[in-house]
């Protein structure tokens, strides 16, 4: 009996640090797109994909050597898939943000819960519990009335339906490559997954800059750097919650990053707040507390 209720201590308290490490991926997530917001497409997106890789690809390197792991893996095909599922997700991601307001882009973005949920049922045969249900509808409804996108009324006015396909091929992309990390977290340390996502992107941004390459300017040299190290830690974060957490659980988790984008709207873009914002807050935070006590819950039976 004791050793019953160690077990589902130590379960529940790596149930707690997997919620924690999404919170704050979704922190360092937010903040990513504030920098890739402020170089106003000055910059070409492989541009600023390439740098990103670089920068995320020096920095996990070090780390592995740090900590005496191999960077190779042993699942290198999957390693590499998520590899390129990663790059394809962020070149849409920043394609979308260069293209699209910052609450539509991101919005169209957090509709990959609900594809992780699928692809986790899909591929890794997770369980969908109906509170997991409950709480991915929750969070996206809670997500459309804090951004109130322009395109829930009748149509997609003012925006190209090119840059919404890709805005939401980009969440396609991002509810794939988390399901490859739950996965190989099974296998794999969580340092070599992250290390192959810029191994990856870096030959291939490459190759679509070509020599359309453009020398940033001035402050546009600390957006870079801020991309580079908030996209670094989101992933080693999300890599983190995912190995702790079941995807679909830790895909409403990540709904936060849409309020603390809407949070550096309102103190960096002068982005008005109401009260369809409260609401909308609330049934995302509705939709985190389900999602988490939920899968404590089921730890305990």
């Amino acid at each position: 009996m004791m050793s019953m209720q160690g077990n589902n201590q130590l379960q529940t308290n790596s149930q707690r640090r997997g919620f924690k490490s999404l919170l704050l991926a979704a922190l360092a997530f937010s903040l990513m797109t504030v920098c890739v917001k402020h170089l106003g497409g000055r910059l070409p997106v492989a541009e600023i994909l390439f740098a990103r890789s670089l920068i995320s690809l020096a920095i996990t390197r070090f780390m592995l050597s740090r900590v005496g792991v191999s960077p190779w893996g042993q699942r290198k095909r999957l390693l590499l898939l998520r590899g390129l599922l990663g790059t394809a997700a962020l070149f849409c991601v920043f394609d979308a943000l260069a293209s699209l307001p910052l609450a539509t882009a991101t919005v169209l973005q957090y509709t990959y819960p609900t594809f992780i949920a699928l692809a986790a049922w899909m591929f890794l045969r997770e369980r969908i519990h109906r509170r997991i249900g409950i709480a991915v509808l929750l969070g996206w409804l809670g997500i459309t009335l804090v951004l109130k996108p322009e395109w829930l009324g009748t149509s997609f006015s003012g925006y190209s339906p090119l840059s919404v396909s890709i805005a939401l091929s980009g969440a396609l992309f991002t509810a794939l490559a988390y399901v490859c990390v739950r996965e190989l977290s099974k296998q794999e340390h969580q340092l070599v997954i992250v290390f192959y996502f810029p191994l990856t992107s870096v030959p291939i941004a490459l190759l679509f800059l070509g020599n359309q390459g453009v020398l940033p300017l001035g402050i546009d040299w600390l957006w870079i750097l801020g991309i580079g190290l908030f996209t670094q830690l989101g992933q080693i974060w999300i890599t983190e919650g995912l190995t702790l957490l079941p995807a679909a659980t830790a895909g409403s988790i990540g709904y936060f990053q849409v309020l603390f984008a809407t949070l550096w709207g309102v103190l960096l873009f002068a982005e008005p707040v109401d009260g369809w914002f409260v609401i909308g807050a609330l049934m995302v935070l509705g939709a985190t507390v389900i999602s988490f006590r939920s899968r404590q819950e089921n730890i305990l039976k």
